[in-house]
């Protein structure tokens, strides 16, 4: 099972259509972890799990919870976690709700960890990418789950793998 997470588009509608086209055929899912500032009635969002975000006007719910595979994958934005501030309010929300995978954005920076048995997600931001990995042009993360076992690969906007960034867990 591949899902497809991206967060903080900010507007930029082209590199989501251009995602959703490309992997069309590829991914199980496809996730958006807010900020996208889609309108409501874009046929963009239809074609996606998608969370609101701190700038998004749009009423999409502040989080999702996806069973897929005998996983539970919760998808948010993070703001309302505090992120910015680290991952304990994040984790705490994901054990309430039996997560077994967090996909989150709000940082614009990308980050991957496995935290007491729940994989943590951020893809960073596919339009305004900040920190670290900032120079690569923004990102999006591809997981796969297989089994037991799970694989984060990080791409950049030319849909090309960004080779240090892959994780195994």
């Amino acid at each position: 099972m591949k899902i497809l997470v991206v967060s903080d588009s900010h507007g930029d509608r082209q590199i989501i259509a251009d995602l959703l086209s490309r992997y069309v055929d590829d991914v199980t899912a496809f996730c958006h972890c807010g900020d996208s500032e889609l309108p409501m009635n874009d046929p963009l969002a239809a074609k996606m799990t998608i969370v609101k975000g701190n700038m998004d006007t749009a009423p999409f719910p502040n989080d999702e919870l996806v069973v897929m595979g005998g996983r539970r994958l919760l998808v948010t934005h993070g703001h309302l976690q505090q992120v910015n501030q680290g991952l304990l309010n994040l984790e705490l929300f994901a054990k309430s709700r039996n997560a077994n995978v967090v996909m989150f954005g709000h940082t614009h920076q990308l980050g991957v960890t496995m935290d007491q048995g729940i994989l943590f997600i951020n893809p960073g931001s596919i339009s305004q990418p900040r920190g670290q990995y900032a120079a690569i042009g923004g990102t999006y993360a591809i997981l796969t789950i297989d089994g037991d076992h799970y694989g984060v690969d990080y791409y950049n906007r030319q849909f090309q793998p960004v080779d240090q960034l892959r994780f195994r867990f």
